[in-house]
């Protein structure tokens, strides 16, 4: 594994953590077993029901330390530090996947786009494929795009560049701007492309489904982030000396609502794929199952990167980025642990069929994985010899080039990085800042420059 340090400690990060929930409205409690904190949540946490009461009793009653968990849904109506309204939850399940047309979670729109449109300093261009970075002796000097409407290339200049684009095309700019050196899984050496994490569905977020015979819950209220959890397996509360992985887990239940076919088709193992038993079981167990899940980061491995595709381009005949990923033996020994773990809350609950999750060992074979939770390519640290950026995100090879997101972990937690692209995102626009109105150059210095000198 290429596990390394990020160059910023948690102290140092946690005031940028406090500004972006003030700006989401981050509804939610502490975490009895987390980090300290220098403030509150600015909202309460979301409302309990049936699922995360019961969850919170049973894990409580084994010992662990449950808590509500913290939510982008607003528990109550709030306007944040810009001046921006979110109004309160309504729990009406459309949430997880889909827009929120009461205004009441924080996305870009509601918050800082709105903020930015006040401004009469912003200008969003929608259908904008960008190919590259410009640059000229060592600095950006712009971008070249595509518009998707007329298939126009268009240069646009600048004096400083945001890459702030997902994971994949913040690393596929790089490559195919030239701008720091590839990473080469043979001889490990190089930057750009290195360090692939994330949450990996087909390994990392399983757990143990309860079935319950005459209990039914109301799953047609809900919210994208109501749930429960328990922190007691996650980073330094679980003694990795006592077992035969690194990292660790959380274990949740959540309660989005039974969106029309959103739900899922849970039946206990055994059911016929279709048939009268079939129907009879989906219809029963419908309202009468609960999921419990663990979530774990995948730590990084030498052979998991990011390149420019040899054979397959896009339509404009560029490369596209190629992903390889191969699971390791210690993200399935993480995860077989966690899955017992999540198989014993669940037996706890009082269900009379408890069925747990499979791990998809054929993985690598299958040349599957999934998630919506990626990280790494163009990681952060103290030192231009092993990362691509420094701590507040500003590229060691072009001063003026920054780059925003998940693509500067350089490996991955276990919970959704949200919190986390919202704290290096302040943390980088602060740098933005003290970069325009200084004198230019980098605002941290490497480790390996500092020592040669």
């Amino acid at each position: 594994m290429t596990i390394k340090d990020w160059g910023i400690t948690y102290d140092e990060l946690e005031p940028y953590y406090d500004k972006f929930e003030k700006t989401a409205g981050i509804s939610g409690e502490p975490s009895p077993l987390g980090p300290p904190r220098s403030n509150d949540y600015p909202n309460p946490p979301m409302k309990d029901n049936a699922v995360t009461r019961l969850f919170k009793e049973t894990t409580e009653s084994m010992g662990y330390h449950p808590y509500q968990q913290p939510s982008a849904n607003m528990s109550k109506q709030y306007t944040n530090p810009d001046g921006e309204t979110i109004n309160q939850c309504m729990y009406c399940s459309f949430c997880e996947k889909f827009g929120c047309d009461f205004g009441a979670k924080a996305d870009p729109i509601s918050t800082v786009l709105s903020t930015a449109q006040k401004t009469g300093r912003h200008e969003l261009r929608t259908d904008c494929y960008v190919t590259e970075v410009l640059h000229e002796d060592g600095k950006a000097t712009g971008v070249l795009y595509r518009d998707l409407k007329t298939g126009e290339e268009i240069e646009q200049p600048a004096d400083m560049v945001v890459l702030a684009a997902y994971v994949f095309t913040n690393a596929r700019i790089l490559l195919l701007s030239e701008i720091g050196e590839p990473y080469d899984p043979e001889t490990r050496e190089g930057i750009i492309g290195k360090n692939f994490t994330g949450h990996f569905g087909s390994i990392t977020y399983k757990g143990a489904r309860a079935y319950f015979d005459d209990t039914q819950y109301n799953y047609y209220a809900g919210a994208g982030a109501l749930g429960a959890v328990i922190d007691d397996f996650n980073f330094d509360n679980i003694d990795n000396s006592e077992h035969d992985f690194l990292h660790g887990f959380e274990v949740h239940v959540k309660e989005f609502g039974g969106g029309p076919l959103t739900r899922g088709i849970n039946v206990p193992e055994g059911t016929p794929g279709f048939g009268s038993e079939f129907k009879k079981n989906l219809i029963h167990y419908m309202s009468r199952n609960i999921n419990v899940l663990s979530q774990s980061g995948g730590l990084p491995a030498y052979h998991n990167y990011f390149d420019l595709d040899p054979n397959y381009v896009d339509a404009f005949g560029i490369p596209v980025l190629r992903v390889t990923n191969h699971h390791t033996e210690q993200d399935y020994n993480l995860n077989k642990f966690a899955l017992e773990k999540c198989k014993e809350i669940a037996e706890e609950l009082g269900a009379d069929i408890v069925d747990m999750d499979v791990m998809e060992e054929d993985v690598d074979f299958n040349h599957t994985f999934y998630s919506t939770h990626y990280g790494g390519g163009v990681i952060m640290g103290d030192s231009d010899e092993d990362s691509a950026v420094n701590t507040f995100s500003q590229m060691w090879d072009m001063e003026n080039l920054f780059v925003v997101g998940s693509s500067v972990f350089p490996h991955f937690g276990n919970y959704n990085p949200t919190g986390t692209v919202g704290a290096l995102a302040y943390r980088a626009t602060e740098g933005m800042l003290k970069y325009l109105s200084g004198d230019g150059g980098l605002l941290v210095e490497s480790k390996s420059k500092v020592s040669k000198s």
